[in-house]
């Protein structure tokens, strides 16, 4: 399966932590992730991830190119609802995709703990 990582500013540390979390998981599946949210994982994980642009510079656009062309099966993108984003035409974009695509998006920590489970527990997903 392949997924994306994505994660505001106020949210990095929270998809760092579900990534430590379920490291073991994610490792078996194709990752993706914007710039600077990859890296960070990828230093507290050692997971292997493509890294994209930042989302700011492009990088949801670049996961959206990919969700819109059947390359992408789940994305996990930890939004900041509280503070404006200046690429938020691009977050609205990527979230109308994942829905005329029919790809699970979770946007908070605990939609994002409930499909890593279903994914560990082979419940929903292959």
């Amino acid at each position: 399966m392949k997924i994306a990582l994505i994660a505001h500013d106020k949210k990095k540390s929270e998809i760092i932590e579900l990534a430590k979390k379920y490291k073991d998981i994610l490792a078996h599946h194709e990752l993706y992730a914007t710039g600077t949210t990859g890296t960070m994982i990828m230093g507290e994980t050692k997971l292997d991830i493509y890294r994209l642009k930042s989302g700011p510079l492009g990088g949801d656009q670049q996961i959206g190119a990919m969700l819109a062309n059947g390359e992408i099966d789940l994305i996990i993108f930890l939004r900041d609802p509280l503070t404006a984003q200046p690429h938020e035409p691009d977050v609205s974009a990527l979230l109308r995709l994942c829905d005329v695509q029919k790809i699970p998006l979770a946007t908070n920590e605990i939609s994002a703990t409930i499909m890593l489970e279903a994914l560990k527990n082979k419940v929903f997903f292959d």
